[in-house]
Parts: C-alpha cells; sequence; structure tokens
C-alpha cells in the first residue's frame, strides 16, 4: 500500500467501486477501503437456508460479523435495544466488496422524472422534509444509460408506459417470465393495468464474457453460481484493478477522516487486524470519498470530529444523519386452487408502474411486483396467513400444498422524508474498536403509512383479480424502515442549511471530501434504489475524475 494517493475511496459498494473505476481509468491512483471481506460462489456459494443475507434471523453470509457490530435502536415507545447485524432493527447493509451487489436481487429501476421533484409536485406535509433534487431527470438519464450498458441490464425498453424518455434500449433482452406471470397478467388485464417484465442487472444471455443465468432459483442472499449477476464487484472493481492505479484493501475499517489544523481534509486512519492484533495507521489523500452506505457513511462524518469540527464533518447545521428512509414494502399473498408457482429463477418477471402518481389525495406511489422464488424457510416465516399456526400439522400441510399455490405482490413505496428519523452516535455503545455505534432513532412520516395503505390495496385488488381465492397481508404502521434500500442521510441539495452536499456530492465546506451513495438521495423513489445510486456514481465519479 501506498504512503499517499489522488483519493481514498471509503467503501467498495454499488456506488463507490464505479466511482473508484473511472478515477483510476483517469489515471488517478487510488485506494478502495473495504469493511469487508471478498466474496465468491466457489467460496461462499452454500445455499443455508437459514443464515443469509435474505432471512438473517439466524445468521447471514454477508457481513459485518455478527460479534463486534452492533447497533443501538430506539423503538416506537422510546424503549432503546442494542441489535447485532442479523437481527431485527439493525437495518443492515451487505458489508463485502461489492456490498449489497452481490447478493441483491438486481432491480435496475429507473426514477421517474416527477421522482426528483416530489415538493414541486405535491407539496410539503407539516412535520415533513419533503424536498426536490438539486438535478432533474434529464441530468441523469445519459448516466443511467451508462450504468444500463456498463453493468448490463435486461429489461423490456417498450414496455413500461410510465418510464421517462430513454436514449437506447437495454443491452438486453428481459429475462422469460416465471410461471406465475401469465396468472397475474390476466388480473392486470381485467383491472386495465399496464404489466411488463421489470428490468434486472442480470445476464439473460451471455454478456461482457460472463455466462447467462441458469435461473437456479436463489438470486438473493446469495452470490451467483454463473456469476450472471451483475455487480460493481465484477464489471467495475476489475476495470479499476486492471489500470494498476487501484488498490482494493478489504477487511479494514475507517475509523476517521483526517483533517489538518485548517479543517481541510487529508486522508483518513484505517484500522485493521493483523495476526489478531488490531492495527491503526494514517493514509494522506488529496479527496476523501465516504461511502459507506446511509448508515455508515453518516456514522463515520459524525465520528471525524474534531476541534474545528466538533460536531463532526459536514455538520454545521445538524443535518449529518437526519432524513433517514428506505422503502416500506406493503406485501399481499394469495391462495389459489391449482398450483401457479415453479422454482425458475429469479422470480421476479412482472411489474407495473401505474400508482407510482397521479394518486388522488396519495402522495407519490410506488411499484407493485411478483417476488423473488422464496426459499422455503423464508416462506414460512413471511408467507403463512395471519391465523395459521406456526407448528403442527396444519403448518406443515400448508408448506406441503401452498408453497406452489401461494403467490405474493410487493413493492416499495415512495416515502416522505422525516427530519427526526436519523442516525446519531450513541454515547454508551461501542463497537470491537471502541467507537461509538450507530443510533437508530424516529420514524417515517405519517403520509408514507397513508401511501403504503393505499398501495396494500391496489396489490390487494390486483390477487384478487388474478383468481386468488384467499387473500392475506399486513396493513401498514408507522415505523422506521431503512432496512430495505436506506437512503437519505446525507443528502445532497442547494442550500447547506438543508442538506450536507451539493449536486456532486461535496460536502459542504469541503473542497475535498465527497459522499457516493444513497444517503444523497433527498427522496428515495418508488422503485429500488440501486441503478440511481450507480447512475449517480458515473455522472459524480466523471466530475470529480475532471477536478483532481
Amino acid at each position: 500500500m501506498s504512503a499517499d494517493y489522488d483519493c481514498i475511496i471509503v467503501g467498495a459498494g454499488a456506488g463507490r467501486t464505479i466511482v473508484a473505476a473511472l478515477l483510476a481509468e483517469a489515471g488517478k491512483r487510488v485506494l478502495l477501503v473495504e469493511r469487508g471481506r471478498e466474496m465468491s460462489y466457489a467460496r461462499d456459494g452454500r445455499r443455508d437456508h437459514l443464515r443469509n443475507q435474505r432471512l438473517s434471523s439466524h445468521g447471514h453470509n454477508a457481513g459485518p460479523d455478527v460479534d463486534g457490530n452492533p447497533r443501538v435502536f430506539v423503538a416506537q415507545d422510546g424503549t432503546e435495544h442494542i441489535v447485532r447485524p442479523h437481527e431485527p432493527g439493525y437495518h443492515n447493509n451487505a458489508a463485502a466488496v461489492g456490498s449489497g451487489t452481490v447478493v441483491y436481487g438486481a432491480q435496475a429501476w429507473r426514477f421517474l422524472p416527477d421522482d426528483f421533484r416530489m415538493a414541486s409536485r405535491y407539496g410539503v406535509p407539516q412535520g415533513s422534509s419533503l424536498t426536490d433534487w438539486p438535478i432533474g431527470y434529464a441530468d441523469l438519464a445519459p448516466f443511467y444509460e451508462q450504468a444500463e450498458q456498463q453493468i448490463g441490464a435486461a429489461g423490456d425498453s417498450l414496455g413500461n408506459r410510465q418510464q421517462g424518455p430513454r436514449g437506447a434500449d437495454y443491452p438486453m433482452p428481459p429475462v422469460a417470465q416465471h410461471h406465475s406471470a401469465a396468472t397475474l397478467q390476466r388480473g392486470a388485464a381485467a383491472l386495465g393495468m399496464n404489466s411488463f417484465t421489470p428490468p434486472l442487472l442480470i445476464n439473460t444471455i451471455p454478456h461482457a464474457g460472463r455466462a447467462a443465468c441458469i435461473g437456479c432459483g436463489s438470486c438473493v442472499g446469495f452470490p451467483c453460481p454463473s456469476n450472471a449477476k451483475n455487480g460493481t464487484q465484477n464489471t467495475m472493481l476489475p476495470r479499476a484493478l486492471a489500470t494498476g492505479n487501484c488498490e482494493l484493501l478489504p477487511n479494514t475499517m475507517v475509523t476517521s477522516i483526517d483533517t489538518d489544523a485548517s479543517g481541510k481534509v487529508t486522508g483518513v486512519t484505517l484500522l485493521a487486524d493483523e495476526d489478531g492484533t488490531p492495527q491503526r495507521r494514517g493514509v494522506t489523500a488529496d479527496a476523501v470519498v465516504v461511502s459507506g452506505g446511509a448508515i455508515e457513511s453518516a456514522r463515520l462524518l459524525l465520528l471525524s470530529r474534531s476541534a474545528r469540527h466538533p460536531d463532526g464533518l459536514g455538520n454545521a447545521n445538524g443535518q449529518v444523519g437526519r432524513h433517514l428512509q428506505g422503502h416500506y414494502y406493503p406485501s399481499i399473498y394469495g391462495w389459489f386452487d391449482q398450483d401457479v408457482h415453479d422454482d425458475d429463477g429469479p422470480g421476479v418477471t412482472i411489474a407495473t408502474t401505474d400508482f407510482n402518481h397521479g394518486n388522488d389525495g396519495i402522495i407519490g406511489g410506488g411499484m407493485l411486483a411478483d417476488d423473488f422464488i422464496m426459499l422455503p424457510a423464508i416462506f414460512r416465516k413471511t408467507a403463512l396467513p395471519p391465523d395459521l399456526p406456526r407448528w403442527g400439522q396444519p403448518a406443515k400441510d400448508f408448506m406441503r400444498d401452498g408453497y406452489r399455490r401461494v403467490l405474493s405482490i410487493k413493492g416499495p413505496v415512495h416515502e416522505i422524508p422525516s427530519p427526526d428519523a436519523r442516525v446519531s452516535l450513541d454515547s454508551r455503545v461501542t463497537d470491537r474498536f471502541g467507537l461509538p455505534v450507530a443510533r437508530l432513532s424516529g420514524t417515517t412520516h405519517p403520509e408514507t403509512v397513508q401511501t403504503a395503505r393505499f398501495m396494500f390495496e391496489r396489490a390487494r385488488d390486483w390477487m384478487t383479480a388474478s383468481g386468488a381465492t384467499r387473500v392475506w397481508g399486513r396493513e401498514p404502521g408507522l415505523q422506521l424502515s431503512a432496512g430495505q434500500h436506506q437512503a437519505g442521510t446525507c443528502r445532497m441539495g442547494d442550500r447547506p442549511e438543508a442538506s450536507v452536499t451539493d449536486q456532486w456530492g461535496r460536502v459542504w465546506g469541503h473542497d475535498n471530501l465527497f459522499v457516493c451513495d444513497a444517503s444523497l438521495h433527498p427522496t428515495n423513489g418508488g422503485f429500488n434504489p440501486v441503478l440511481t445510486i450507480m447512475a449517480l456514481a458515473f455522472r459524480n465519479g466523471a466530475h470529480l475524475a475532471s477536478q483532481l
């Protein structure tokens, strides 16, 4: 490892690895630091139905380590709970090289034009922090295309009637429809809904030197056996390393962003286990990019305190860590009197965007789709009717008969951010290195619950119209939802009083400190946000390369 770099990037996930590749290909010397390990199917591909990133209550497979990485979760009644990474309330992101892109479902949605101007379209609900983005769809459209082409997306360019303008087709055809799609398609047609095959970052044909999807049925929660799931770990990271200008440092924690006496960012302090002993060292750079995910990025900025920055970097106006959001996932399950399900993956093959906007009395909306193939253990945990015993013969009968006769419709809801949903530092609990851990508190805004309940009913309508003879689900309520697609804690904007960074992810007051992950999102859309994270990284990474 060199002593000095043009840029240090903290985190090796969806956005940051793209920035590393762009900088390295521009001739910049880059250090990419990741607290997690490198994963591969050969080493980590064991199909553990109980311990994986999709069902983590018994342990997980993509980090962070269960021991030594707690958080504090403040429940709605004000009680505090110390939670470990696999427990409810932790709001975990994978901690590995590639982060969630190693184990995600790879849905590749563009946000809609109105997703960037929510406050202008709907007004600002009292008590919320709803705002417009400092950029619009047109600013990001060419970078959406770049992400689709260079990471590798498969989709139906014409099927989605609600999408923004496109400059090119997807580079690969959409995935083959799941057996359940024909059933749900009949229901959509009966309701007059537009339905189509959703876009996925998955090879449907051999692409970029890697094989096509083999339909293994265990897409979410595991590395891909055919390397057909396109994440940054198998697309942009190899490009970055091939230049010789990028060094990857896994299994290493960044404990602080360092500054000099004038407050200028000079580099980072690293902490890594070497032969069981934590070793600390400082590394300097001309610029630092923070990309640890919405919770850990906010935590690192808050940890980076000094005499000039007693409340952490970028936090002069108290905005770091606020507006934490994710996605509600209202879900409906339906029983059919015939088999409607098969095990060919990945499983998400029909969707509608008819309800993302334009719903009477509702702010925003969301996308609805069928689900990925569920492991039996996940089916038992999430899909059983509420009045069914969880033990004994009735539960066994339902598992045997219901697994092939139950379908699910669900989707992410456009959340209304709240300034009280936040990440702060806990004053009592520390991690294995003695650093204060993230403290998660607050909820989303009540308008989010109203939108989620509206989408819950639209999912029920669709399931019923598709022929389900029994329908059930859990009605949404007020909660902190950043366990799915966390965002918002370092939001970008036009004014430092109400945001943490400018439109390029540059932290206000610091010319050489940047953020590049979903914590930049002022709002998080009614879609899975990973393609937006990637598009922002292509846009902001190119800008940074031109500045260094």
